[in-house]
């Protein structure tokens, strides 16, 4: 692949690695509840100096990279962070309800609504009476347009326009991504590379948030997500196995652009920056490269970095 630059998107650096603020990201019905807060860390090692030795070592690294792929950082805690994905299509004609019993919470915690498996919502009540819901179910999937999430579902009402709003943990959330952006037969180490490519777009985005209440939409616009339904035991291997791994470049979270093919990754993000081709990770791994030597062809010059939760 013809090498490209990496659309980086930079945050605060410290001394020896960068924090990323993930305040009022585990966002919950107003009620007394004190806001959550949590910060995450990138293990990562500073740039190196720029000097004559500092670039052949670099440039050792690179070549030692491309035989042995990108340096995997070591096993840390899950970081719970939670994303926010806006439901776009299923904002026109939201039809909600969930598989156990519900409840529908206005934005001071009272109690608007609650129903039974299968019943839905009554939205045309909460036009009326809330500017904002959240529907929840405990150990249920909540439906939507006839398809399941996990998390709860955030409902905006702006002058009887719907936004719906997916909160749900990052790792669940890049469970589906995988297996919307990638068949879930495919080779486990194209699914592990597709994990850590979407779970660093996915942390661009929660920097730099597309909307005051989401972070992303779920369809290729940003990266596609289907819920529950496109979440399998392989899917959520690979997310597993890669829990935490990011892409990392000179301290910044690196917005890991990819695509089905080369050839669209050089049309669609040619302009923009380094992109990998979803065939030719599957076309890798089918010759026996890990899913980081994998990533580390497509994004060069990238690190990878574990987050992990902690304080500065």
């Amino acid at each position: 692949m013809k090498r490209q630059g990496l659309l980086a998107i930079p945050l605060a650096l410290g001394a020896l690695g960068l924090g990323y603020g993930a305040q009022s990201l585990s966002s919950r019905p107003h009620g007394g509840q004190e806001s959550a807060l949590l910060e995450a860390f990138m293990a990562a090692p500073p740039p190196a100096a720029d000097t004559h030795q500092s670039a052949q070592e670099l440039r050792q690294l690179r070549a030692q990279r491309s035989a042995n792929g990108l340096a995997e950082p070591s096993a840390g805690s899950p970081v719970d962070l939670e994303i926010r994905v806006a439901l776009l299509a299923a904002s026109q004609e939201p039809n909600l309800s969930a598989t156990g019993r519900w409840q529908l919470v206005g934005r001071g915690g009272q109690l608007l609504e609650r129903g039974q498996p299968g019943q839905v919502v009554n939205l045309d009540l909460f036009r009326r009476t809330a500017p904002e819901a959240w529907l929840q179910s405990d150990g249920a999937a909540l439906v939507v347009n006839g398809n399941p999430y996990a998390g709860r579902i955030r409902i905006v009402n702006s002058g009887g326009l719907l936004s719906v709003i997916n909160h749900l943990p990052l790792e669940t959330y890049i469970q589906s991504v995988v297996g919307s952006e990638m068949p879930s037969s495919w080779s486990i180490e194209a699914l592990k590379a597709q994990a850590v490519a979407a779970r660093s777009y996915a942390l661009a985005h929660m920097a730099r948030p597309a909307n005051r209440y989401w972070h992303l939409g779920d369809n290729t616009r940003w990266q596609a997500y289907r819920g529950l339904e496109a979440t399998t035991p392989r899917t959520r291997q690979a997310t597993a196995s890669t829990a935490g791994l990011i892409l990392s470049y000179q301290g910044a979270i690196v917005e890991s652009l990819y695509a089905a093919t080369r050839a669209i990754t050089q049309e669609a993000h040619g302009h923009l920056g380094a992109s990998m081709s979803q065939h030719g990770a599957q076309e890798l791994a089918q010759q026996g490269m890990r899913y980081n030597a994998i990533l580390g062809s497509y994004y060069q010059g990238a690190s990878l970095a574990r987050l992990r939760s902690g304080s500065r």
